[in-house]
C-alpha cells in the first residue's frame, strides 16, 4: 500500500525486541493510539500502528477489540462454533456485521493522523474458503457473493486495512509535498 513513496518503511524486526503495550482500550482506535505512542517511544520516529477485528450487530459488537481473544485461547474456527451457536436462529439478513481497523500515527509523543476502515457484511452460517486469516471464512461480502476467504485478489480492494492504509498514503503524500514545496 505504501510502494513508491520515497520513504523508508520498517517494522517492528527491524529494531530490537520490545515486549507488546498491553491493549486496554475500549475501542480499536484507543488500542491504535496506545500502541502507536508506545512504538514511537521506542523507535524515535514517525510510527504507524492499527488495531482491527471483527463487530457483530446481532452480538452487540461483539467480539470487537477482543477479535482476537474471543473464546479465550481458541483456534478461529472453534471461535466460528462460538458465533454460530449464538446466532443459530438469526435471520441471515440480521447477521450483520462490519470488519474494522483504526490506524493511528505517532511522531514526537503526540498522534498526527489517524484513519478508520471498514467493510460492511453478514456473517456466514458455516466457514467457507481457504484464503484469508482469521474471520474471513465467516465473513461474507454480498458485492462478491462470498467470504472474503473466497474473494481471493478482489479483498484488497475492498478490506479495511487497506481503506485505512491508503487514507495512510494521502496523508503521507500531503506530508511529502509540504516538505518539499
Amino acid at each position: 500500500m505504501l510502494a513508491g513513496l520515497p520513504i523508508e518503511v520498517q517494522t517492528l524486526g527491524d529494531y530490537p525486541p520490545v515486549a507488546p503495550p498491553e491493549e486496554t482500550g475500549s475501542t480499536f482506535a484507543e488500542n491504535a493510539r496506545q500502541k502507536a505512542l508506545f512504538y514511537a517511544d521506542h523507535v524515535r520516529s514517525l510510527t504507524v500502528a492499527e488495531d482491527s477485528g471483527l463487530e457483530i450487530d446481532r452480538l452487540g459488537g461483539r467480539p470487537g477489540v477482543h477479535s482476537a481473544r474471543f473464546g479465550g485461547d481458541t483456534t478461529y474456527p472453534e471461535k466460528f462454533t462460538l458465533i454460530e451457536e449464538e446466532l443459530r436462529h438469526v435471520p441471515t439478513e440480521d447477521r450483520t456485521a462490519r470488519f474494522v481497523c483504526a490506524l493511528a500515527v505517532a511522531e514526537g509523543g503526540r498522534i498526527v493522523f489517524e484513519a478508520r476502515g471498514t467493510v460492511e457484511g453478514l456473517i456466514a452460517a458455516e466457514p467457507r474458503g481457504t484464503g484469508g486469516f482469521g474471520y474471513d471464512p465467516i465473513f461474507y461480502y454480498p458485492p462478491f457473493g462470498g467470504t472474503l476467504a473466497e474473494a481471493g485478489d478482489r479483498k484488497s480492494s475492498v478490506s479495511h486495512r487497506a481503506k485505512a492504509f491508503r487514507q495512510l498514503r494521502a496523508f503521507l503524500e500531503g506530508r511529502l509535498r509540504e516538505r518539499s514545496g
